[in-house]
This record gives C-alpha cells, sequence and structure tokens, in this order.
C-alpha cells in the first residue's frame, strides 16, 4: 500500500521564516510580555533571561530529535519513536486538540488590534475570516507560503525595532537598575520568587521554535536544516523579544502608569513616539497575527495530516485528512479543515480555549525530555545528524523547570490547577482510544520514515508503509 509524501520544496531558510512567523515575537512583546511586567515589574528582564538559558536548553532537545525524525507529524512522531506508541498517541491527542484551539486564540488577538483603527469591530468573526484566509492560502505551496510569512515577518520585526529605538535612545533609567535594583508594579523591590514565576510566563513568550519540526518532510536536507532552523528561530526569537521589551522598561517615562496601563506597551509608544505612532504600530501587530495564524495553520495541518497518514482514525477520514493536493504538494484537505474547525472556535468562550490550552505543552516538552534521554539509552536517535552538546544537561534542566511550572499551575485556581485536570483528562482519553480502538485494530502502524532525496522538488510522490 502506498501513502502519499509532501514535497520538498524548501530551503531551511524557508522553514526558519515560518517557524518565526509562528513564534510572532510582536505578538509576544504586545500580548505576552506584558504578563511578565505585571508579575515580576522591571524584573521583568531577568525572567527574559532566565528563560532564554531555558529556551536553548529545550532548543538542543528538539534539535536533535528532529534530525533523528525530521516527520510532519513533529513531537507526537518523535515520542512514539522514542518512547513508545502509547506516549505518542497520547501527545499527538494533546496536539490534535490544542493545536487547532490555539488558532483559534491566537486569531482573536486581530480584531483587538484592528479595534484601534475601527471601534466596535467584531472581534469574533473578524478572527474566523483570518482562519479560513489562512487556510485558503495554507493550500498553495509550500514555497509562497514561506514568502508571505516571510513579508509579513519583516513588517513585525521593523515595528519591533521601532519600539526598541524609543526607549533604547531615550532611557529614563541605568540598566543597572534592571539588574541590581528591580522593582516591582506597586513599587516595592521585585522579590525572587516574583522573577521566578514569571520566568515560566517568558518562557511561553519563546515558545515556538520547535515546530520547525513539522516541514521535516518538505525541506531539503532536513536531518541538518531542521536543527539549525530550531537553533536559529530561538536565538532570533531572544533577541527579537529580549530587546524591545529591556527598551520598555528602561525609557518608560513613568514606570507606574506603564504598569497600570491596560495596554503596557502601547502606553509606552504613545508616551514616547505619540498617538498616530501608537496607531501604526497597532496595525503591524495584527498583520503580524495575521501572520501567526497562517503559520500556525500551516503547522496544524501537517499534524492533522500525519495523522491520517499514520492511520490514527477511521478509514474514511485518514483518506481525507492524508490527501495531497497533486498541483501545489501540499495537505489541502487537513489545511482547510484545520482553518473551518478553528473559525468554528473562534466563538467559543476565550477563557475556555485559555484553560484547555495553556499546560498541554508542559507534558508535551516532558516527553520530549524523557525521550531525548531514552533515545540515547536505547540507540533510537543514534542516526541523528545533529548531537546536543554537554549531554544529559539539557533535558535534565528542562525537566526540573518543567516541575516547577506544573507547580506554579497547582497554585493557580483560575486557570493553571484547571487547565492541568483538563490537560491530564485528554491524555486519559486518547489512553482509552489506543486501548479499546487501535489495539484493538491490531496496534498502531506508524507510517516509514519519509527518505530524503536530494534535490526533490518535483510533484508528489509516494512511498511503501513497512510495518515497524
Amino acid at each position: 500500500m502506498t501513502t502519499p509524501a509532501l514535497r520538498r520544496g524548501l530551503r531551511t531558510l524557508g522553514t526558519l521564516l515560518i517557524t518565526l512567523s509562528a513564534i510572532s515575537p510582536a505578538s509576544s512583546v504586545f500580548i505576552i510580555a506584558p504578563g511578565v511586567l505585571t508579575g515580576a515589574g522591571t524584573g521583568a528582564f531577568l525572567s527574559f533571561a532566565a528563560a532564554a538559558v531555558v529556551g536553548v536548553f529545550m532548543a538542543f532537545v528538539y534539535a536533535e530529535l528532529a534530525s533523528a525524525f525530521p516527520l510532519a507529524g513533529g513531537e507526537y512522531a518523535i515520542v512514539a519513536r522514542t518512547l513508545g506508541r502509547l506516549p505518542g498517541f497520547a501527545v499527538l491527542g494533546l496536539m490534535i486538540i490544542t493545536q487547532v484551539l490555539i488558532v483559534a486564540v491566537i486569531a482573536l488577538g486581530v480584531g483587538t488590534y484592528l479595534g484601534v483603527l475601527w471601534p466596535g469591530l467584531p472581534g469574533p468573526a473578524v478572527a474566523a475570516a483570518t482562519c479560513v484566509l489562512a487556510a485558503v492560502v495554507g493550500v498553495f505551496d509550500i514555497k509562497l507560503n514561506a514568502w508571505v510569512t516571510g513579508i509579513f515577518l519583516a513588517i513585525e520585526i521593523l515595528a519591533l525595532v521601532v519600539v526598541s529605538a524609543l526607549g533604547l535612545l531615550h532611557p529614563a533609567r541605568a540598566f543597572t537598575d534592571l539588574l541590581a535594583h528591580p522593582v516591582a508594579a506597586d513599587g516595592s523591590p521585585a522579590t525572587v520568587g516574583a522573577i521566578a514565576i514569571a520566568t515560566a510566563v517568558a518562557m511561553f513568550a519563546y515558545n515556538g521554535y520547535g515546530s520547525a519540526v513539522y516541514f521535516g518532510e518538505e525541506t531539503q536536507d532536513a536531518s541538518r536544516g531542521i536543527a539549525r532552523a530550531i537553533l536559529l528561530a530561538l536565538g532570533i526569537t531572544v533577541v527579537a523579544e529580549l530587546v524591545p521589551v529591556t527598551a520598555v522598561l528602561l525609557g518608560a517615562p513613568d514606570l507606574g502608569r506603564l504598569f497600570g496601563a491596560e495596554n503596557m506597551v502601547s502606553e509606552f509608544i504613545s508616551a514616547r513616539g505619540g498617538g498616530t505612532l501608537d496607531t501604526v504600530l497597532s496595525l503591524a501587530v495584527a498583520l503580524a497575527i495575521v501572520n501567526a495564524v497562517l503559520a500556525i495553520v500551516l503547522i496544524s495541518s501537517r499534524l492533522v495530516f500525519s495523522s491520517g497518514r499514520d492511520r490514527a482514525w477511521p478509514g474514511a477520514i485518514n483518506r481525507a485528512v492524508a490527501a495531497v493536493h497533486p498541483r501545489f504538494g501540499t495537505p489541502w484537505v487537513a489545511t482547510v479543515a484545520t482553518g473551518v474547525v478553528a473559525a468554528l472556535l473562534c466563538f467559543a468562550d476565550p477563557k475556555l480555549l485559555l484553560v484547555v490550552t495553556s499546560t498541554s505543552i508542559v507534558a508535551v516538552y516532558a516527553a520530549l525530555c524523557l525521550g531525548a534521554l531514552n533515545g540515547r539509552r536505547t540507540g533510537s536517535t543514534a542516526h541523528a545528524q545533529y548531537r546536543m552538546p554537554w549531554f544529559p544537561v539539557a533535558p535534565v534542566l528542562a525537566l526540573a523547570v518543567l516541575v516547577f511550572v506544573v507547580y506554579q499551575n497547582v497554585l493557580d485556581p483560575a486557570v493553571g490547577r484547571p487547565s492541568l485536570i483538563v490537560t491530564a483528562a485528554i491524555v486519559l482519553l486518547a489512553a482509552g482510544y489506543y486501548g479499546v480502538v487501535l489495539r484493538r485494530r491490531g496496534g498502531w502502524q506508524l507510517a516509514e520514515d519519509v527518505p530524503e532525496r536530494a534535490g526533490d522538488q518535483g510533484a508528489t510522490g509516494a512511498r511503501t508503509d513497512q510495518k515497524p
């Protein structure tokens, strides 16, 4: 039996552009960073710096595993090959639910920032339209999508350069104040505990560099290129987020007013550059969010495509979502389905979306760290072209941080604790499906790893499945 293969139309640069667009540094600075500032005050600089260190170790884990298994299924395909079928399917359950929800969560930010120009804009309707538009564009050739995301990415990076210049060229306080005398949002000294808790939020602001692995089957020389893309994506993201956040903390004329503002970065821009500049940059952020939606739809559709190719669902669903466009070589049914479902979810309660998605990545990260350790032990990752330095420091340290993040979420009754319960429920549901459905069908048979062919940019190919 033959199964479809995606077209290798990307080089490392194209994969990097899509990955950075999914991270969306501008969205992180404008939307996520204020949460770090609220928790740590000017100690947010230390939180972002510490999160960058943790990010380096997690990027090492991702790079080695992606080098060994550069597959469109991403994390679940890796975990299934390093820890076993059941853990792999549990990760698939988490990812298949949360990835599409994340598209809706991100898309809802478009209306918020376009509302600066057009007050009263219906946010959910705008978000749904954004998801559908992203799905339509996502059907086209992956190389075209790389260029589209690259153009939008350049706009958001330019916006971050402007924000950085506003603060760094007109500092209101010394950089040493951020290091030696950080203050909380209420003006009191920032505590080590507050900075540590805010570090967990900063980690999520950098998150997304590992998503390069989803394009492993469309990237030439993937076993090397994907690892490079992951490490470069983290490095660029850290600079693109840490510098403007530092600039805001240094350049804000009044810290009390900054921390008390509903939109901290907009308050800073208005104070330093005026209302017109704030409007222009708000539009740039809206474009950045649209770009992130497109990139995440591309990522999510590869996940859905791979799950169908691996026959995780009933036969008719598998055949549909594993379909590849005969001209563009893209998973077109999976892409359209992802966009439509995400569009419908835009009308759901935003708090529900947040609860379902906020801690699932912790479980996925933990599975990857364990996969990296076990892959070295069993030799299943011995063929990787990239090997992380200082092994096993990276996965062990990352696991320690993840334990701390889980502990902090347990203490949060509003979002963190319910989210952990939902994450556990999804894992149990996936395990039940695996035991009742897949085991009765004779086990979960993963498709054969995709062979790399030098210069393969032609029409969609096919390959023969083999039982593992």
